[in-house]
């Protein structure tokens, strides 16, 4: 069936649909990542938004159960040259096609991906429109670009309420309700408080796997009812959109400054930036994909990582007093980590819990913990 995608600025591009039919309004990104897909699709982060992959062939080890970031796809769109329709993969559960299909995510194939990249690269990220159909209008396609807007991306990819997580060896105690070891001279485990501004599990996995219990929040929870959960340490995890918008969260990280050591990933980066005074701003084309290096300022060493965002914080904003630059992209120098000097706040701007990519900083991770035990080195505080 014929598909044509149209940008807001007219250039259309024909190809071919495959996934759900119908038409899907977004703004239009693209990912350099030559795999991932699956978590590509799932992560929050790209919340109304529609995904150019570059790499030309897509789908080729099909679905599986084990990969997806969150419960459901979260793009809008999906555009690509070309779907593997045979993918060969001990794990595949189902075709990539028949995955878009079962949860209405409407893709395009067999257009020039390249040249729609150079496009988004030369005049920057654009809104745009999926059309599928033997009739297709694009009068109106264009009135629907104009139309639509981003609002609130956070408040549909946050949690709904307040859940907690144990990790493996721990269970909660019927009679107090606490998480407690069968061992009962095992201490309870470092309670994290989770701010869900668009959660990837794998920043989840990485806490349970290094024995932390973990306490769930809906992005617009209040500070005090977080300070009211005896906990050790609070995340911020990354999420979609304008970091601007989330107004509530800001002040939540406003009142919840110096109470508790703070590890902040994404737009939890972002929203800690804004909180403390400092200013972001969105970038031409953002940064999306797996092999972005960042430059660790406190060790000398470069990282391979992974982004997926559209803002970052503007450096010149900063109160070098009380901040401190950890980590610069080498691609385009934008603020990839900071320290904050009057709190036990860290922030970074890349993903590492990566998936899809390198885990290089998961070392990070390790750093949190060592916050909130206070064993952090001179060197690392």
């Amino acid at each position: 069936m014929k598909a044509v995608l149209m940008l807001e600025d007219g250039t259309l591009f024909d190809g071919k649909s495959f996934g759900a039919k119908g038409e899907v309004v977004g703004e239009v990104v693209f990912n350099t990542g030559m795999t991932g897909y699956q978590e590509i699709l799932t992560d929050p982060s790209y919340q109304d938004q529609m995904v150019t992959m570059t790499y030309p062939l897509i789908g080729n080890y099909g679905i599986n159960r084990e990969d997806a970031e969150s419960e459901i796809p979260r793009v809008k769109g999906f555009i690509v040259r070309e779907a593997c329709s045979i993918p060969s993969n001990f794990r595949c559960s189902m075709t990539l096609e028949q995955y878009l299909v079962r949860h209405g995510v409407i893709g395009i194939e067999d257009l020039d991906t390249r040249a729609l990249v150079k496009i988004l690269r030369e005049k920057g990220t654009m809104k745009g429109i999926i059309l599928s159909g033997p009739d297709i209008d694009l009068e109106r396609a264009a009135d629907r670009i104009r139309e639509f807007e981003m609002k609130n991306p956070v408040d549909q990819v946050t949690c709904s309420r307040v859940q907690e997580y144990a990790p493996d060896g721990f269970e909660s105690d019927g009679r107090t309700g606490k998480i407690v070891h069968p061992d009962r001279s095992i201490s309870r485990p470092l309670r994290v408080g989770l701010l869900d501004y668009g959660l990837k599990h794998n920043i989840l996995r990485h806490l349970l796997e290094r024995g932390c219990q973990v306490i769930r929040f809906p992005a617009r929870t209040l500070a005090r009812e977080i300070l009211t959960a005896d906990l050790d340490g609070i995340m911020l995890s990354n999420g979609p959109g304008d970091p601007k918008d989330c107004e509530s969260s800001i002040q939540t990280l406003r009142d919840l400054w110096g109470r508790k050591p703070i590890f902040g990933i994404c737009l939890g980066h972002q929203l800690t930036a804004l909180s403390q005074g400092a200013d972001t701003g969105k970038l031409k084309y953002g940064h999306r994909g797996a092999n972005h290096p960042v430059k660790d300022l406190c060790t000398g060493r470069t990282y391979i990582t992974s982004q997926n965002h559209g803002y970052a914080v503007l450096p010149e904003s900063l109160d070098k007093s009380r901040v401190r630059i950890t980590h610069i992209n080498m691609n385009d120098g934008t603020v990839e980590g900071l320290k904050y000097l009057d709190a036990p706040v860290f922030t970074v701007q890349f993903h590492p819990e990566a998936c899809p990519g390198p885990q290089d900083t998961a070392y990070l991770f390790d750093r949190f913990i060592a916050s909130m035990r206070g064993t952090l080195s001179n060197a690392e505080a």
